[in-house]
């Protein structure tokens, strides 16, 4: 019989050389890991000789600390039904276990005391913002990562699995922990239960153009007249496309076609040397430019449709600003999906980019490499740790639970490459120096760039709770825009945000005409209405499409064939085999 795996010691010892070559490799000096861990090192050296400063500070809050611990003691072991009941909204500890077992609840307590008074002690300390800020994050990284609920001893979930099952689920989380060392990530979704172009991705179409940037897809109409202006989608290019398409019941891409609209995709390549020089021009000339163009001359159609997702947004903005100074306007009208062109507010993201990281990057990228989207998707991830993180690890390796088919976190998974000139420009002009909304400041394609020339119509949509795209940062960024702008703001995060589908119908979204300087001024005064955003976005982009003609049987330019049908080449390059 074969050997399990997490009784193989020849795999196992295997799997730990793998795993501490990758570990040193990310310890480098011009590594992203080593820059993090000195930015950690830095900030706690400056609070600790912050809170050593205040001493009468310090002595309060561990006064405090002392005797909050001993009420806790005190309480733990009272009898059944004598101690004080506390609700506890933290889903980490949600299980009737953490309050009905004495030590368990002591547990939970003690590490939700300690975290609030060690949170608190970085809001005492005299720290300038940056400093604070990465203070406070590392602070609930180190305070995430401690949970008693993360490990084996300390979570009576684990243990009660474990006596039940008679140690299969410790087995079971030994042999899943083994599997995601292997592949260098930790496992969201069950991921032999998706398959690009065959459960997710499945929208019909055709692969229209090509380059060694992007593909085009052009995808079937399902309605007997279409409008005369196509719908061009540019997608994050640090993801994957099918986000916008994963299945039908949940497919803006789908959603689109059904309003009528003739809908093209940018598909963007998962890219591997000689691609690893390509800069940010490249990406706007052959990548979004080329896109709109082949669009039009597909239709015939005076003007397009354009929209774009994160940092699809951004590049498609630039583009846009890139064709007004060159005196063409291919484009009727602008939809940005979470996206920023102001960069004053980023977010959590902050912590990991300063000046020292980015012009770090910059040398070592400057003359080309590659960016793999593992190192993104992992940053990203650690912005909600709880969530994106420790969740797994305690269902995965602790329960011994295989994770659910979830087409969303699949995609998650399913990273891309960015060559490192591209990735060196955007962080030093947008996220470090904020250049782009700064008149003529930038050249792109050899022309300045200015986005007040970006006057067509514009629809915004930011979401309210997302961790990459802070809905003000978007607000702000709405405001660069030359052109009249309906900004409008959806409930949830980045991507289950936008991806809210119409037929379900649920959460909710935020109108206020009024776009003045003040973001909490404009939420304060807006409108809520409940339902998915997708549908007024339908409503004001159908006068924008032009008259309804006859649907378009063919894909493609005339007398050309296509050159593979949807969903193509390029989105089934894994990051894996890129790299």
């Amino acid at each position: 019989m074969p050997k399990s795996h997490a009784h193989d010691p020849e795999r196992l010892a295997g799997i730990l050389a793998k795993s501490h070559e990758k570990l040193a490799s990310s310890m480098h000096a011009d590594s992203p890991t080593h820059h993090v861990m000195a930015g950690f090192t830095e900030a706690y050296r400056a609070w600790l000789e912050s809170m050593s400063a205040k001493p009468q500070t310090l002595l309060d809050l561990q006064g405090r600390y002392m005797q909050e611990q001993m009420n806790l003691w005190m309480q733990a072991f009272q009898p059944a039904g004598k101690a004080e009941a506390k609700p506890v909204a933290d889903k980490r500890f949600s299980a009737p276990e953490w309050e009905e077992l004495p030590l368990f609840r002591y547990y939970r307590d003690s590490y939700l005391l300690t975290s609030k008074m060690m949170m608190q002690a970085v809001e005492e300390a005299d720290l300038d913002a940056a400093t604070k800020r990465r203070m406070r994050f590392f602070m609930r990284q180190y305070l995430d990562a401690a949970a008693p609920s993360n490990y084996l001893a300390t979570n009576p979930e684990a243990i009660k699995a474990a006596l039940e099952s008679g140690g299969k689920t410790i087995e079971e989380g030994m042999r899943n922990l083994l599997g995601d060392m292997e592949k260098g990530r930790i496992s969201m979704t069950d991921e032999a239960a998706f398959e690009v172009g065959k459960n997710i991705a499945v929208t019909e179409g055709a692969v229209v153009y090509e380059n060694d940037l992007i593909q085009l897809i052009q995808y079937s109409p399902l309605t007997a007249k279409v409008h005369d202006r196509p719908l061009v989608m540019v997608p994050p290019c640090i993801n994957k496309y099918y986000i916008m398409d994963l299945q039908p019941e949940n497919s803006l891409v789908r959603y689109a076609i059904e309003q009528g609209h003739t809908v093209f995709m940018v598909s963007w390549r998962n890219v591997k040397p000689p691609l690893d020089k390509l800069g940010w021009d490249d990406y706007v000339q052959m990548g979004v430019i080329a896109a709109l163009d082949e669009a039009r001359a597909i239709t015939g159609a005076d003007k397009v449709n354009a929209l774009g997702f994160c940092i699809g947004g951004t590049l498609l903005s630039c583009a846009l600003a890139v064709l007004a100074r060159k005196k063409k306007k291919p484009v009727a009208s602008l939809t940005l999906m979470t996206a920023l062109l102001e960069f004053s507010d980023v977010g959590e993201i902050r912590v990991y980019i300063d000046r020292n990281f980015v012009e770090k990057r910059e040398k070592k990228l400057a003359k080309g490499g590659i960016v793999p989207g593992a190192e993104l998707a992992s940053a990203f991830s650690s912005l909600r740790a709880n969530d994106l993180v420790w969740t797994y690890v305690v269902s995965n390796y602790l329960k011994g639970q295989q994770p659910p088919a979830f087409d969303l976190l699949y995609w998650n998974g399913d990273s891309t490459n960015l060559p490192g000139p591209m990735y060196a420009y955007y962080l030093r002009n947008t996220y470090q120096d904020n250049k782009l909304v700064v008149p003529d400041a930038l050249t792109m394609c050899g022309v300045p760039v200015d986005l007040k020339r970006v006057d067509m119509p514009a629809f915004v949509f930011a979401a309210r709770e997302d961790h990459i795209v802070p809905w003000k940062g978007a607000y702000e960024s709405a405001r660069y825009l030359g052109g009249p702008v309906k900004f409008v703001l959806g409930a949830s995060g980045h991507i289950a945000g936008s991806i809210n589908s119409a037929a379900k119908n649920k959460r909710n979204w935020w109108e206020n005409d009024r776009l003045g300087p003040d973001a909490d001024k404009w939420f304060a005064q807006a409108r809520e209405v409940p339902g998915s955003w997708w549908i007024p976005w339908a409503r004001w982009l159908a006068p924008q499409a032009g008259p309804l003609v006859p649907a378009r049987a063919k894909l493609g330019r005339a007398g050309s064939k296509a050159i593979e049908p949807a969903p193509g080449r390029y989105v089934k390059e894994r990051a894996e085999i890129a790299k």
